[in-house]
């Protein structure tokens, strides 16, 4: 049970990976997209790093059963979680218009 948990985990994180990488390559063709922007899509795939860290340790803790460290580091990976989805929810806010027409058409992910 425990390996199966931190496996979907894992395979999450793939699937993030995959999302941050496609955002970021479609951001990249467009020139009025602001250099702060790419910087902050590329800073979520080192989050995503720190996260699958994480989990990896999060599975020996399972193994042990230790209880304390494993509610320590779901609720780090959740934080990390959080924070990427506030920071793009933010770029959308303010930088929306970087996207144009598209923005309602057009999925990354």
């Amino acid at each position: 049970m425990t390996g199966s948990f931190v496996d979907k985990l894992l395979i999450s994180f793939d699937k993030l990976e995959n999302c941050i990488a496609v955002t970021e390559s479609v951001l990249k063709q467009k020139p009025e997209v602001p250099d702060d922007v790419l910087k902050r899509i590329t800073q979520y795939s080192e989050i995503v790093s720190k996260q699958r860290r994480l989990a990896e340790e999060l599975r020996g803790y399972l193994a042990d059963q230790n209880w304390d460290q494993v509610s320590r580091h779901i609720k780090l990976i959740n934080g990390l979680s959080s924070m990427i989805r506030d920071d793009a929810q933010q770029i959308l806010a303010t930088n929306g218009e970087f996207l144009g027409e598209q923005h309602s058409q057009q999925h990354f992910c």
